[in-house]
């Protein structure tokens, strides 16, 4: 198994997503591009999402449109639905994501649709994006525990990452969206989406609300996952999940990688630098 690790930085949209406090465009800029110079080689910048059900994502076209762009750096945005890919291809992204749910309550909640209603939604959307070029990521919320539900059966998260994948996705991120993820769970979940779909095609995406996020990398790691998503400073939470604050910090999990001899190309520098930003940005 490689010894590479791709961290993929989430601080830029889904760690700023849920503060109250509108965060000016100009610091979100500054961020993006603070986190750029750590050597990173994925940030989710922004979010196309009605501005209505998340105001603070509203500036996403102007945050796309402001970073400086560095060679090698992929700016990613969320989209969920066909007005929103084409603002973020318009704004530049270069590769876009849609988000569904293993649980049918969570996926109500947060899109507004059954989870069978959410892959018609996003099937147009997938295909768009890779007729313009754009390689599309599928995210999958509560793949362990749910706000609403409790536990989730793995088979269910094995058939939404498989269901992702067949429409086009390039990758699952399989988020532990309340953070109730414990390695037992995690692996149990892993095994059964692991016998549907390859682990190269997987990313796991840990909430440390309950402490046990790089718990839960380790045990992700020696099943074969090879990219994380993860957050500067820690920031960040679903604005859906009650409870979901905590993911997990992009340094930490730098740290861990490093000490378990996994190589990630991130200066921890640079990255420490960025991670005080982010976190003075959501003290305010």
């Amino acid at each position: 198994m490689s010894d590479q690790v791709l961290v993929f930085e989430m601080a830029p949209r889904d760690g700023l997503q849920n503060e109250e406090r509108i965060i000016p465009t100009e610091d979100k800029i500054a961020l993006v591009d603070a986190l750029s110079r750590s050597g990173l080689g994925k940030i989710e910048t922004a979010s196309f999402v009605s501005p209505k059900w998340v105001p603070q994502m509203a500036d996403g076209a102007e945050v796309m449109t402001g970073i400086t762009r560095r060679a090698g750096v992929a700016y990613t945005a969320l989209t969920p639905n066909m007005k929103g890919l084409e603002r973020a291809l318009a704004a530049g992204a270069d590769e876009v994501a849609v988000f569904g749910a293993a649980s049918e309550t969570f996926s109500q909640r947060n899109i507004n649709c059954s989870i069978a209603e959410s892959f018609q939604r996003f099937r147009p959307v997938v295909d768009r994006a890779v007729a313009e070029g754009a390689p599309v990521r599928g995210y999958v919320s509560c793949v362990t525990d749910c706000p609403y539900e409790g536990a989730v059966v793995p088979e269910a998260v094995a058939e939404v990452a498989k269901a992702l994948l067949d429409m086009g996705c390039y990758e699952v991120s399989l988020g532990d969206t309340i953070g109730k993820g414990v390695p037992e769970t995690v692996s149990a979940m892993l095994g059964a989406v692991l016998s549907r779909v390859p682990a190269e095609q997987v990313a796991g995406h840990f909430h440390d609300t309950g402490g046990r996020a790089r718990d839960n990398i380790i045990a992700a790691l020696a099943l074969g996952i090879r990219t994380f998503d993860t957050s500067a400073g820690g920031i960040g939470g679903c604005p859906y999940a009650p409870g979901a604050q905590g993911n997990v910090a992009t340094e930490a999990v730098v740290g861990l990688l490093a000490a378990e001899g996994f190589e990630t190309g991130i200066d921890p520098d640079a990255l420490g630098e960025a991670a005080r930003f982010a976190r003075s940005l959501k003290a305010g």
